[in-house]
């Protein structure tokens, strides 16, 4: 007999809100047997039936339901595969996006981007990673791709019991592909790219950027690929200078300027924040910045310093902006919400000496739907203003 979760009394409530994730101290008893990975029935303190989720006595994140009915989780899992790429189909998206967003689309633990003919995929929980070899077979008959590259080198996967994994699983044995972005061409890295390989959550995000970017002094901090300053420099920027810690990264901004046949760039391998340091010592002036930084914040505990951080760095590009400029900052952490980043850039304005206003605001690319009742599923502010004295 298969294992049965019993919650303790309304437990049940968030989870039928649209929350799929049971945590352990939520449960008031789990009767039967079964091994780690394996489909648990999750029923309320009076014996209800909630749902059925891969459990995993390893996480903290005990149950994570994502059936609803009696069905098998394979027949779950391609309707659940074929839904969540039908939707990306309605959306317009073709090339470049994200497939399956995990709990997004009701399959927790799996994702699935598409980059031209390929495919990268995580496998980020332990039910998923063991249901791998059906999901390889369905990605296969819905996508026919070249290839299909996994990148479970993921650090969450740890604390399911998981080791990190990366490498072709299926088809040719490539790992560079090239496709495009926004009419951009862009060669990317698909076994030690950042992610899955891109950044694929800030494409309609790059292509906002470049209604403020004709004939501008553009900076694009923490750059990565360059996707932004990339961006900017087809809309007709003046000039652009990206600014990373990684020579890997910068070497992916000139390879994809290349592709392009954009050369009015500059490239700085460096601490960003020391650099802003050094150039609002040299008085340097830039009219539109760009503030896309790695995750300050990794759990509510460091909220507090991530805000600080980001308050840093924000006030920092607001003394270096040109009158009138234009400040693109965003944040990709969870925790960090809305309200809590517009805060932080007033008292950066404030503290900055500046006037800001917001004139646009935005959030992940439609390819990565926030799930009602997930909180966790929406985690990406991006934020354009208007900054002068």
């Amino acid at each position: 007999m298969g294992y049965v979760v019993t919650l303790k009394k309304n437990e049940e409530k968030r989870i039928l809100a649209g929350n799929g994730w049971v945590y352990a101290n939520e449960v008031a008893s789990i009767s039967g047997k079964d091994k780690n990975g394996s489909l648990a029935t999750v029923v309320s303190s009076a014996g209800r039936f909630i749902g059925k989720g891969y459990i995993n006595h390893l996480s903290k994140i005990l149950v994570r339901i994502f059936v609803r009915d009696e069905r098998s989780d394979e027949e779950v899992i391609k309707e659940r595969l074929l839904e969540a790429v039908n939707l990306r189909k309605r959306l317009g998206f073709s090339t470049c996006y994200r497939a399956v967003y995990a709990e997004s689309d009701l399959l927790p633990g799996l994702i699935v981007d598409k980059y031209g003919e390929a495919l990268s995929v995580q496998f980020l929980t332990l039910g998923m990673d063991m249901r791998k070899d059906f999901i390889v077979e369905c990605l296969k008959d819905i996508f026919a791709p070249r290839a299909i590259i996994e990148r479970s080198d993921v650090a969450v996967r740890q604390k399911e019991g998981l080791p990190l994994k990366k490498g072709v699983i299926y088809g040719e044995n490539i790992s560079r592909i090239e496709t495009e972005e926004n009419g951009l061409k862009l060669s990317i890295d698909l076994i030690d790219g950042q992610k899955t390989g891109y950044f694929l959550d800030q494409k309609e995000n790059r292509f906002a950027l470049r209604r403020y970017a004709k004939d501008k002094n553009v900076l694009d901090c923490f750059c990565n690929a360059g996707g932004f300053g990339l961006n900017a420099a087809a809309a007709g920027a003046k000039s652009v200078t990206f600014l990373d810690i990684s020579p890997v990264a910068l070497s992916e901004v000139k390879r994809n300027a290349a592709l392009n046949g954009i050369t009015n760039i500059e490239t700085v391998e460096c601490d960003v924040f020391e650099k802003l340091r050094e150039y609002k010592a040299e008085k340097k002036k830039f009219d539109l910045i760009v503030l896309d930084p790695p995750a300050f914040c990794k759990s509510g505990e460091d909220v507090a310093a991530a805000l600080k951080g980001y308050k840093d760095i924000n006030v920092l590009a607001m003394k270096l902006l040109a009158d009138d400029g234009i400040l693109v900052s965003s944040s990709c952490s969870h925790f960090v919400t809305p309200l809590m980043f517009k805060r932080m850039l007033a008292e950066s304005a404030a503290s900055a000496g500046k006037r800001a206003k917001i004139i646009e605001e935005r959030g992940q690319c439609p390819d990565h739907p926030i799930l009602l009742g997930a909180d966790e599923s929406a985690y990406l502010k991006f934020v354009v203003l208007s900054v002068c004295k």
